[in-house]
């Protein structure tokens, strides 16, 4: 699974998604945090060290043995590439990258040694979560939020990490949708572009881009062996492709073909073979989940409406066709979960 935060990753807004991610996992809980995206930093050391806090007492049940991975600069003695550096990548259940510069991410990380264990890890089990510039980062194209924003440069946009482009999806991730840091003065919407220029570089994507918003505070969970997504936390997520823009709120689960023609692929395609085998040490499997179909996805949505809007008649029919799809339904303080009826 993949979790995309959309800022708050050590508020305990978050703490739900990380909850979820490690619903299955068995303690020691193995967690590896890639200083990478503040590497440009003096501090770089100590924003991955707030993270590993956050998590030793939000996940202590779990008894988390936290490595703190500097993969902060290519050339240099911690290097994304040296094999050392990132060995943790290998035996992680949960990978963390976080707050620092988009674009200083993805020039560091495109096409590296820990970019290609990330990945592997990623595909046997690992759950992997993303927050701010690390969010941004994985998309296919990424916004320069810093050389726009402090420095002035043209509005662009720069090639991302396209995590998710092996799965047939094109999408642009931005954090801080709702951010009013500007307050009456400034909009800072659309992760601190704020509306008119964010309007602009929207009319320099191709036809093709999906654009997600996350809220801060917010997270955005993908299961890609289930085929879903499912908004987490405090906001809600706003979804543009093909001209058409949708919100999905707290709680709501929506298929992945919502966001373009979503495929599950070979693990192993595109990783190097080396890189691949390796990454299979001390795996631990997690139960596998059956790939729940869009439509059966979309019945849960429509109930959760219906239950909102405490029309309990209507949810009690969806729910009937959702039984009879062959699936179960269950309500939890996180919102729908949907199981195999068996």
């Amino acid at each position: 699974m993949i979790a995309l935060l959309g800022s708050g990753e050590t508020a305990p807004s978050s703490g739900v998604v990380y909850d979820r991610l490690t619903r299955h996992v068995q303690a020691p809980l193995q967690v590896a945090i890639l200083e990478t995206p503040a590497g440009f930093q003096p501090n770089s050391e100590r924003v991955a060290a707030k993270v590993a806090d956050f998590l030793r007492v939000r996940l202590q049940n779990l008894r988390p043995d936290i490595a703190l991975l500097p993969a902060r600069a290519r050339g240099s003695a911690f290097s994304p590439d040296d094999p050392a550096t990132t060995s943790a990548l290998l035996h992680s259940d949960l990978i963390f990258l976080g707050p620092g510069s988009p674009t200083y991410t993805v020039r560091q990380l495109a096409d590296s040694l820990a970019w290609q264990r990330l990945q592997a890890r990623h595909r046997r089990g690992a759950a992997l979560v993303t927050a701010s510039a690390a969010t941004i980062a994985m998309g296919r194209l990424a916004l320069p939020v810093y050389e726009i924003y402090k420095v002035g440069t043209d509005l662009h946009w720069q090639p991302g990490l396209d995590l998710l482009g092996a799965y047939g999806l094109a999408l642009i991730f931005l954090p801080h949708w709702n951010n009013s840091e500007g307050g009456a003065e400034l909009d800072t919407s659309c992760c601190y572009m704020g509306r008119a220029r964010f309007a602009q570089l929207l009319a320099q994507l191709p036809s093709d881009q999906t654009v997600v918003g996350i809220d801060e505070h917010t997270g955005l969970v993908l299961d890609l062996n289930a085929g879903h997504a499912q908004v987490l936390g405090r906001g809600g997520v706003t979804v543009m492709r093909a001209g058409v823009t949708r919100c999905y709120t707290r709680r709501e689960q929506f298929p992945l073909t919502d966001l373009g023609p979503f495929q599950m692929i070979d693990p192993a395609h595109g990783l190097p073979p080396a890189v691949w085998e390796a990454s299979a040490a001390d795996v631990t499997p997690l139960p596998s989940t059956p790939r729940i179909p869009p439509e059966v996805v979309e019945l849960v949505a429509q109930r959760q409406a219906a239950r909102t809007q405490r029309d309990w008649a209507a949810a009690d029919r969806l729910r009937a066709q959702i039984v009879a799809a062959g699936w179960q339904v269950r309500d939890t303080p996180e919102g729908p979960v949907i199981e195999c009826g068996g």
